[in-house]
């Protein structure tokens, strides 16, 4: 008599989160910490997970420059960088698989920070200086910089692949037309109005994302020939 045992399948919360892929445990792990993050800032301790440069050049609370790209400044800031990560993230996560995936994310997303806190501390501290590079005494939340880099990462493998922006999803570019433009647009207009954007982060991650993607190039060659013909 021959037993046949059978691999039970997990079922419930458990079985959910092992389905998880790389982008829905960022996503899952932002949702939580910037709910945290927001009870942290009701209670006025918005220093123990957000990143303030100045702060971290003292040498304080130098784990924010990693707990901060996980945290955001309201529901909607949140809801934005989630969705633009559920939009690329899936489809890079399986080109470069789930452990490159994690750490382009954890890796920009730091490189932005630390190149944020040291233009912000360099030029930050005049009003002009403030406005292009950000002042080292703002508080710094939000994923953008890392997901610059994955956008910049697709867009060194798969150049042609169309990108739209969120409030205009009928309007189209390829990603090396789109994702700079992005970038350029939002530090002019941020500049321009004094909006407490994040632009150096941006360009930081992009830096991060440009630069480990053109090294997938060079090493994979053929399997980016392969792939880019699939996405004209």
């Amino acid at each position: 008599m021959v037993q046949v045992y059978r691999r039970r399948r997990s079922s419930g919360l458990a079985g959910w989160l092992r389905a998880l892929s790389a982008t829905g445990w960022i996503i899952l792990v932002s949702v939580v910490m910037s709910v945290l993050g927001f009870v942290t800032f009701a209670f006025g301790r918005v220093e123990w997970l957000a990143l303030k440069p100045s702060l971290f050049l003292e040498g304080k609370y130098v784990w924010t420059i990693v707990t901060h790209m996980f945290l955001h400044g309201g529901i909607f800031h949140l809801f934005i960088n989630m969705f633009v990560l559920m939009s690329l993230g899936g489809l890079l996560e399986r080109i470069i698989g789930q452990k490159r995936f994690v750490w382009l994310y954890l890796l920009s997303g730091v490189f932005a920070g630390l190149l944020s806190i040291v233009l912000s501390g360099l030029y930050g501290a005049s009003e002009l200086g403030a406005r292009f590079v950000g002042s080292a005494d703002v508080f710094m939340v939000g994923g953008s910089g890392a997901i610059f880099a994955l956008a910049a990462m697709l867009m060194m493998l798969l150049p042609n692949l169309r990108f739209a922006i969120i409030f205009l999803p009928f309007f189209t570019l390829p990603a090396y037309v789109m994702v700079p433009l992005v970038l350029i647009l939002t530090w002019a207009a941020s500049a321009a109005g004094g909006l407490p954007i994040g632009n150096v982060a941006h360009f930081g991650g992009f830096l991060a994302g440009l630069g480990y993607g053109l090294w997938l190039r060079r090493k994979y060659k053929r399997k980016v020939q392969v792939l880019g013909r699939q996405f004209r």
